[in-house]
């Protein structure tokens, strides 16, 4: 399943339902990606702050909990590292009620993952910024 672009990309998976997290970031992996499992937005904040400086993506649940919601965790990683990529997944319902009128930075994926879905939204979005 894994193509030589993918060893060098790092990927955070932040859910807060551990069964998801796990199945998704055992694709991932499975796919060639190095991934980090993060349970709240904190986790992530930490994860970074600790000097994971090859991150490339961040998949993260709208839903995600801890000191900040999904949205306000977006605006922080783009402000404090602008390179790494962020996807929001979530269901239609709760992640139009958190967006508000957030427009542009409404969930990209919707939960249940669809994996294949996943690993092809992360080639896409890298592929794109190699442009």
């Amino acid at each position: 399943m894994s193509d030589s672009s993918t060893h060098t990309v790092s990927i955070i998976v932040a859910d807060s339902e551990v069964i998801i997290r796990n199945v998704l970031s055992d694709y991932l992996r499975q796919c060639g990606y190095k991934v980090i499992d993060a349970a709240t937005a904190d986790e992530v904040i930490e994860i970074l702050v600790k000097g994971a400086s090859q991150i490339s993506v961040i998949l993260s649940d709208s839903d995600l909990g801890g000191s900040m919601n999904a949205f306000s965790l977006r605006f922080w990683v783009r402000e404090k590292r602008p390179d790494i990529h962020f996807i929001l997944a979530g269901n239609v319902d709760n992640a139009a009620r958190a967006a508000g009128n957030l427009c542009d930075e409404g969930p990209h994926l919707a939960r249940p993952y669809d994996p294949q879905l996943v690993m092809v939204h992360i080639r896409q979005l890298l592929a794109a910024a190699q442009k």
